[in-house]
């Protein structure tokens, strides 16, 4: 007899995008809380229904970006006026509009270097494996199906009731996927 523990979880193929959405949003209603939706094309509304919560790269991103600008702005200032002082043209020593440019290019050169890496780990990229990946007919995920897997660490996984609850979204087939 196979435990909750001995299995990932179960997954369920689906034909469109509209089936999937539609399994996500009685899934999340049913109580299901780790799931995870698998499809070849971008559908709308798909992190909604499977609960998903905002992402916290577009805030890293500002924060980098607004530390890279100031970054930028401490060096030259700290260059010109403390480390290397010198007038040309009677100016004064902090001569804002001159900064200007490699201000801006650290601010966008930090976000875009932040963006990058918290989408990496955010994700937790490089992943070589993951369960899933063994599911029967998997491949067909980036070309023309749609699979929902709904994890044994969900705090609702029965794998009678589970099993029972995919088969009544009426997919293609339920099948078991080894951890």
């Amino acid at each position: 007899m196979k435990t909750e523990k001995s299995i990932h979880g179960f997954i369920a193929e689906f034909p469109d995008h509209e089936e999937i959405l539609e399994a996500a949003k009685r899934a999340y209603a049913e109580g299901y809380r780790c799931m995870d939706a698998f499809t070849p094309i971008p559908v709308e509304g798909l992190a909604e229904a499977l609960g998903q919560k905002r992402s916290l790269v577009p805030l890293i991103v500002l924060i980098a970006g607004i530390c890279g600008g100031i970054g930028g702005y401490f060096m030259q200032w700290w260059a010109m006026v403390v480390a290397y002082p010198l007038n040309v043209g009677g100016r004064t020593m902090n001569s804002w509009p001159a900064f200007v440019p490699i201000t801006f290019e650290l601010t966008i050169l930090s976000a875009a270097i932040a963006a990058i890496l918290a989408m990496l780990a955010l994700n937790c990229l490089p992943r070589l494996h993951h369960p899933v990946f063994n599911a029967p007919d998997f491949e067909r995920a980036s070309t023309d199906k749609f699979f929902l897997c709904i994890e044994s660490n969900d705090p609702k996984f029965d794998l009678t009731a589970t099993k029972r609850f995919l088969e009544s979204l009426k997919p293609e087939s339920v099948k078991e996927v080894a951890p």
